[in-house]
């Protein structure tokens, strides 16, 4: 069975399981990972990205060290409840958030490669369903597909804020994203050719919710718990008072409860209208 793989900070989904489990509140205390321990979990893709926690893309040896030590090896997190915001605060203040501007998040702009060939439709319109499901929240985002940059859609690409690309990872995850504060070499939805496939019970659109998720600055939701087994870091603020098994941030193999297609839930909407009124 295809399950989801994440990488700590550069955003991707990959790998499907059906592990269930009680909303329990998370877990403070977690053992910290040594550098040794967290450099073995990252993977190099075909972009020369380091992939951690999944689906997460940081550009080099130096940044990741950087995100080790103020985010793992600090360990400055304790537990709280709630849909996860990126933040790099050590007392979770809301300025530590990593997120859009208010102006910016109105203009979410990016554009679809014509590289994907004959798979570019499907692309589109899973980033047409996506984009209206985060929308749809009432939160103050807006994402625009800016068409007449697909046929020059890079990495390079000033005219939009990020690309959406394909990508041959060799499996290693389905697609991946990026956290607001990349800069724009490292602001690309890529997605595998495996996501092309069977990828039952998910579909496209599905993992594109998930990705955007992570576009708009929200963790893995399973990094609030140790018991999900699935801990990642303690670099994030709760924005709900409870810890969800089935938001679409979660991985359903980490003790998740979505067993369908990854969709929003209302804890998630709460949490995107929280973090952008």
């Amino acid at each position: 069975m295809r399950k989801f793989r994440s990488v700590a900070l550069v955003a991707a989904v990959s790998l499907l399981g059906s592990a269930c489990g009680s909303s329990e509140a998370p877990e403070a205390g977690q053992p910290k990972m040594t550098w040794e321990e967290f450099r073995a979990t990252v993977v190099e893709d075909p972009e020369g990205k380091l992939i951690f926690d999944g689906d997460m893309a940081l550009d080099s040896e130096e940044e990741l060290h950087a995100f080790f030590a103020s985010s793992i090896g600090a360990d400055t997190g304790t537990a709280r409840g709630g849909l996860a915001v990126y933040n790099t605060s050590s007392s979770k203040a809301p300025s530590g958030d990593i997120k859009w501007s208010a102006t910016q998040a109105r203009s979410l702009t990016y554009c679809v490669s014509s590289t994907f060939g004959t798979n570019k439709t499907a692309v589109v319109n899973a980033m047409n369903a996506a984009t209206a499901a985060w929308k749809a929240t009432g939160a103050n985002i807006n994402f625009t597909h800016v068409t007449s940059l697909d046929s020059n859609c890079t990495a390079s690409q000033t005219g939009v804020l990020f690309d959406v690309r394909p990508v041959n990872s060799g499996g290693q995850y389905l697609a991946r994203a990026f956290f607001p504060n990349s800069g724009r070499s490292g602001r690309n939805v890529l997605v595998d050719n495996s996501a092309f496939g069977n990828i039952s019970p998910w579909t496209l659109a599905g993992i594109m919710r998930h990705e955007l998720g992570h576009v708009l600055g929200f963790r893995h939701e399973h990094t609030r718990s140790t018991s999900s087994g699935c801990y990642e870091d303690s670099n994030w603020r709760a924005l709900t008072t409870t810890y969800d098994r089935s938001s679409v941030m979660h991985y359903p193999q980490c003790a998740g409860t979505q067993t369908g297609d990854l969709v929003l839930t209302s804890l998630d909407q709460q949490g995107v209208r929280a973090l952008y009124p």
